[in-house]
């Protein structure tokens, strides 16, 4: 059984295993230090205007995301390659996104590779993320309205 509970401070070096043991865009806990992500930058970023969640199977972590309601923004988005194909990243994200809507969002955004055969690109258009651009450092930015959302419920 699959449950999703909101992220709290102590669940930070869960979240950094999880974010560590995935295959497809993989980085180690040196490189995201390098970018400024520390456990006290997350445990700070969960006290202000960012929410995690995770997702556990039968007690056990599976899988998180995080988004900010100042950027509005989903950021991170990560399932154990032992839980993937299950629906948990979908529910994780569906988690994100109802936050934001709840916080006022009117149109919501993500980055990701532009390469296509990388699965987190087909895995957010499936879910109604539209490509709106394609950023310098070869990322590309999805965005979702509030509008399409309620369309697709």
């Amino acid at each position: 059984m699959i449950t999703i509970r909101e992220a709290r401070p102590e669940d930070v070096e869960t979240l950094f295993m999880i974010r560590t043991s995935v295959a497809e865009n993989y980085q180690s806990r040196e490189d995201l230090a390098d970018l400024g992500v520390t456990p006290a930058t997350v445990i700070e970023m969960l006290q202000t205007d960012c929410r995690a969640w995770i997702a556990e199977s039968n007690g056990e972590p599976a899988g998180f995301s995080m988004a900010n309601a100042t950027k509005k923004t989903i950021f991170a988005m990560f399932v154990l390659p032992a839980f993937e194909c299950r629906g948990i990243g979908r529910q994780l994200m569906q988690r994100s996104e109802r936050w934001l809507w709840s916080q006022g969002a009117e149109q919501i955004w993500l980055l990701t590779s532009n390469d296509s055969e990388i699965r987190a690109y087909g895995f957010y258009r499936h879910l109604g993320w539209i490509p709106t651009s394609v950023l310098s450092d070869g990322q590309v930015k999805f965005v979702k309205e509030q509008a399409w959302n309620q369309l697709q419920h």
